[in-house]
């Protein structure tokens, strides 16, 4: 096997703007994180992470200055399907969620059901 160097690239779904490191590396920590319809806080840099997955469409990133954008857009297109898009802030990270036998559960599914 060879070795395989892969960065993980965020950027706002907004204006594309990249985080700095110390956001990028906190953005990092959330992306095994098993939340679902959830907005959570990646400092320093103030970005904004919707967990959505299932009904609530795919995980979304705003820098500090389109917080607001991107929570109107979802609570836009998923506010009549529950209240989870309407959660006011602050959202802060408390670790992760999940088992790792969930992750495991979930890596499986995606391997036969694909993305």
């Amino acid at each position: 096997m060879c070795g395989v160097t892969v960065a993980v690239v965020f950027q706002c779904d907004v204006c594309g703007a990249r985080p700095d490191p110390e956001t990028q590396a906190s953005l990092q920590r959330q992306l095994l994180d098993l939340r679902h319809g959830e907005y959570v806080d990646a400092e320093p840099g103030r970005w904004l992470t919707w967990h959505g997955r299932g009904i609530y469409g795919r995980t979304r990133y705003a820098c500090g200055l389109h917080r607001g954008e991107l929570k109107a857009e979802l609570r836009e297109l998923y506010g009549t399907v529950g209240s989870r898009p309407w959660a006011m802030g602050p959202h802060p990270w408390a670790g992760r969620r999940g088992t790792d036998r969930a992750r495991a559960l979930a890596r499986g599914l995606r391997q036969t059901y694909g993305r």
